[in-house]
């Protein structure tokens, strides 16, 4: 496999426990537009959430897609908010959400750093609560590139966001590895032409990822030594 110079991550699911920490802000956010008089039911069917169960669809929109094709989806069920006021509230909830990280992320992402490597992030999130995350976990000074959906490189699976990360710490694609919990991130890795590794600390399985994946680890913490084989072979 050869050299590995750089990782980027893909943020919830990987560094963030999945259902921990989007489970609480997908509550509050149908709490929010209830109060605006948006039915809760429809709120939650649409989010893909079993508000009994606290757990998300496979097919949870919240998982992998963008917060404006999320708000896309939700404005019609709440006609009381402008499109551009729901994003704003999605985003607002979003920066001040609570993250459960999944690993102890300071201590993983200093050990990949002590290897030489260059850290980055591109996720669907956007780019002002994704930085803020990081800051909260206390790991923003790790990363070297920082890329939410409204960055202007787009959104995963399309590469944009991973090849942005490649020129700006000048580094070939092929020498890097993208990181993530879902088929979203998988394919957005081969299609910039970087490793893809899978995590298992989103919604998805092992038995769904795996064949589009150069391996699937329990969480981020098994990274280094993976890399660390990698190098040496």
């Amino acid at each position: 496999m050869g050299m590995i110079d750089a990782v980027i991550f893909d943020k919830d699911g990987t560094l963030f426990d999945f259902r921990a920490s989007w489970g609480g802000w997908t509550e509050r956010l149908i709490g929010r537009l209830a109060g605006l008089g948006a039915a809760p039911e429809v709120v939650a069917a649409v989010l893909g959430y079993d508000r009994a169960r606290r757990e998300f669809a496979p097919d949870s929109p919240v998982i992998a897609q963008t917060t404006p094709e999320i708000a896309a989806l939700l404005h019609p069920h709440v006609p009381m908010l402008s499109l551009e006021a729901l994003n704003a509230e999605m985003n607002q909830l979003a920066a001040s959400a609570p993250m459960a990280p999944a690993v102890p992320l300071r201590e993983v992402l200093q050990g990949l750093r002590a290897r030489g490597l260059v850290l980055g992030l591109a996720t669907n999130d956007t780019e002002i609560p994704a930085r803020a995350h990081l800051e909260g976990a206390g790991v923003l000074d790790l990363f070297s590139f920082v890329a939410g959906c409204d960055s202007g490189w787009g959104g995963k699976p399309a590469p944009g966001q991973l090849l942005a990360f490649a020129e700006a710490v000048g580094v070939a694609p092929a020498r890097a590895v993208m990181v993530g919990d879902s088929l979203h991130d998988l394919h957005a890795g081969h299609a910039a032409g970087m490793k893809s590794v899978a995590v298992l600390t989103g919604i998805a399985g092992r038995e769904e990822l795996s064949p589009h994946a150069d391996t699937v680890l329990a969480d981020i913490g098994a990274l280094g030594d993976w890399i660390d084989v990698q190098r040496a072979l």
